[in-house]
């Protein structure tokens, strides 16, 4: 088989992770999505949950003007940055990257997210997946979650917009950009047919029967 990673991006809702997961499986490769925010927060030594709460996220305006100023020791004398407190969604970004390079690397793994469809576009051993789904589908979907909120179709909006800035600004790409994935697929055709075709499509043997 020429790929050696596999990259999954996804409409919220559309369930790419689950099709990651089984995805993941059946390639006997490892699972970076809920792995790679737990390696994040060992690498930048904060608590997991910090990395979660801007996991795939943009920093606002002000707070980036603000870091630049921290950074280049305009407010040295008012503020010191450390630990817990320095860490953003931009540096969230950059180790993400570091550590899908690194992936990379090593081989044999599926990525779900965090713009890796952008990192690792000129590499021609990946393979680049979008899931996508009928709004009907992903209401459905996340109507089961805890923490959902009362209006559903707008926090699926909410969450698509929060992705596709994410990987708009931390690699200039349109996250729904087609040629920037070999196959994008709806999963309403079913999990195991969304499973088989990426597959087939890779040119991995699928079972029979």
């Amino acid at each position: 088989m020429k790929y050696r990673v596999l990259t999954v991006a996804r409409e919220f809702g559309s369930g790419g992770a689950e099709i990651a997961r089984q995805l993941a499986a059946r390639l006997g490769w490892n699972l970076l999505d809920n792995a790679l925010v737990l390696q994040i927060a060992q690498a930048a030594k904060v608590d997991p949950e910090l990395v979660r709460r801007f996991d795939e996220r943009v920093d606002s305006w002000l707070h980036r003007v603000a870091r630049r100023s921290i950074d280049s020791g305009a407010f040295e004398a008012v503020v010191q940055p450390a630990g817990a407190s320095a860490f953003d969604s931009a540096t969230m970004a950059s180790i993400a990257a570091g550590l899908i390079h690194e992936a990379h690397h090593q081989g044999n793994c599926v990525i779900v997210g965090r713009g890796a469809q952008c990192a690792l576009h000129a590499q021609n051993d990946v393979f680049h997946l979008f899931v996508y789904a009928r709004l009907a589908s992903r209401v459905e979907r996340v109507r089961r979650r805890q923490d959902a909120p009362g209006d559903l179709e707008k926090w699926i909006g909410e969450m698509d917009l929060t992705r596709s800035h994410y990987v708009r600004h931390n690699f200039g790409c349109d996250w729904a950009n087609p040629h920037l994935y070999n196959l994008m697929i709806d999963s309403t055709l079913g999990e195991a047919a969304v499973v088989a075709a990426v597959l087939t499509a890779m040119e991995v043997p699928t079972e029979k029967g």
